[in-house]
């Protein structure tokens, strides 16, 4: 999924930060973006088709042994948030939802793959239940603290662009030489990073102004 998000900024880079968790992406798009005219339409069939056909493209390369078992597809829409701040409540929204879903996921999966209970009991036991009630099970019962849990699971994942150093091989010849000379050679060049991070607190807006600078 982070692959095929990545691929997505790298072919429409007017996007400044993607987030992402279970099955959703999230595109943010520069205000002052004039891509496409700014025709909605095209926002969306581009950024959910180049999706769709990524997930397909690079599926082997992380599922070597497992066969597409029919034509994956994507929806989207697109939404005009009025300024940053609407925006940020959005993305913090969201990620204060990968929370939510991943702690229950992670409690009621240790409950039926650990202490043998059916689904509908699982479901059951953590009917009403707080997110202190599911941390106290999981650490009692089953020895886990959930802040030691994978951020990747308990924040999603946040793309942004940084610079990135790249080493690639290149053959050099001298003029005295008959043969070149194969040396590493380290090139800068900007591409999406994926980060597991809070973006519900300011620390990271003001780590990366940049993102939502009111001239972008």
């Amino acid at each position: 999924m982070t692959k095929c998000a990545q691929t997505v900024m790298e072919e429409l880079e007017d996007i400044v930060i993607a987030y992402g968790q279970s099955d959703e992406y999230s595109f943010v798009f520069k205000r002052k973006s004039n891509w496409f005219k700014r025709r909605a339409s095209k926002f969306m069939t581009h950024v959910a088709s180049q999706f769709a056909s990524s997930y397909v493209f690079y599926w082997r390369d992380y599922f070597e042994d497992q066969p597409l078992l029919y034509p994956p597809g994507f929806d989207g829409r697109v939404v005009v948030y009025p300024n940053n701040q609407t925006l940020k409540d959005y993305l913090s929204w969201r990620q204060a939802d990968c929370h939510i879903n991943n702690l229950y996921n992670t409690v009621f999966w240790a409950l039926v793959q650990q202490s043998g209970l059916t689904p509908v009991q699982a479901q059951g036991r953590l009917q009403g239940t707080l997110a202190a009630d599911k941390n106290e099970i999981l650490f009692s019962e089953f020895n886990i603290n959930y802040n030691n849990e994978p951020p990747l699971y308990r924040k999603g994942t946040v793309l942004i662009w940084q610079k990135v150093g790249e080493v690639t091989t290149k053959e050099v010849k001298l003029p005295a030489e008959m043969e070149g000379k194969k040396i590493a050679v380290t090139r800068t060049r900007t591409k999406p990073v994926p980060l597991h991070c809070d973006i519900i607190g300011d620390a990271f807006w003001k780590e990366h102004p940049e993102i939502l600078d009111e001239d972008s």
